[in-house]
């Protein structure tokens, strides 16, 4: 058997295909690309939303700003935000309004005045 044109080697690579014929190679490499492209996107979403879903789920008081920052950071490719964001999110603030209610109930009973009571609920006039 005698190949086509004389200067053709006896044995071509499995990626040069003949006229007319599917290119295979090519065909994987362009699903492979577009898989690996949707991949990674779907990796830097989950990444950037680290810190959104530690304030979920333990129901994170500053949950907001926390989303904001998030937001920022993927929109604007600011990793500052981002940092900031996990670390709003990973620490607890603490609480300073119960022991300042705390102080001023003790106060008010140190100064033996009444606590205010809550105001009764006042009926409605009849509707004519």
């Amino acid at each position: 058997m005698e190949s086509a044109n004389g200067l053709v080697p006896e044995h071509l690579p499995f990626f040069i295909t003949g006229p007319g014929q599917t290119d295979t190679l090519f065909t994987v490499i362009t699903v492979f690309v577009i898989l690996a492209v949707l991949g990674l996107g779907v990796f830097y979403l989950h990444l950037h939303s680290i810190p959104d879903r530690m304030a979920h789920t333990v129901n994170h008081t500053q949950l907001q700003l926390i989303g904001i920052l998030t937001l920022i950071a993927l929109l604007t490719h600011n990793n500052l935000f981002w940092v900031i964001a996990i670390v709003i999110a990973a620490i607890n603030p603490p609480d300073f309004i119960s022991p300042l209610n705390s102080m001023a109930r003790s106060l008010r009973r140190l100064a033996r005045e009444p606590e205010p009571e809550p105001e009764p609920a006042k009926e409605a006039p009849p509707h004519v």
